[in-house]
């Protein structure tokens, strides 16, 4: 059975970091792409970012390039998203998401529980 577990959240102030991570099992985590997403309250969960099961292609939302980096380790099973420069409107919730098919980035099909960003002004 496959689990995500996401860490990292917690409160910052506009222009700060932080780094979210995500520890997988269950699976043979390297082989399939995984992913970052983020739901606003009132809003619909949004792709944030995601990185090939070797980690040598990334995806990033518009909103995010430039400040976000996505990575993983696969010997540790984990994902990470650093976030740098935040604004108040990456406020969200953060999700992990792990790839249904190996090999490929997205659909996906696993997600974490969630882990709160807030980013104050």
């Amino acid at each position: 059975q496959v689990q995500l577990v996401e860490s990292g959240g917690g409160l910052v102030q506009a222009g700060g970091s932080l780094r979210l991570s995500c520890a997988a099992s269950g699976r043979t985590f390297s082989r399939y792409g995984m992913g970052w997403f983020r739901q606003a309250p009132g809003k619909e969960r949004d792709f944030v970012a995601d990185i090939s099961w070797s980690g040598d292609t990334t995806r990033y939302a518009d909103s995010v390039k430039g400040r976000f980096t996505i990575s993983r380790d696969n010997a540790k099973n984990t994902l990470y998203l650093q976030m740098n420069s935040l604004k108040p409107e990456d406020t969200a919730v953060y999700y992990c998401a792990l790839a249904s098919y190996m090999g490929t980035m997205g659909p996906y099909d696993h997600w974490g529980q969630g882990t709160q960003v807030t980013v104050s002004s």
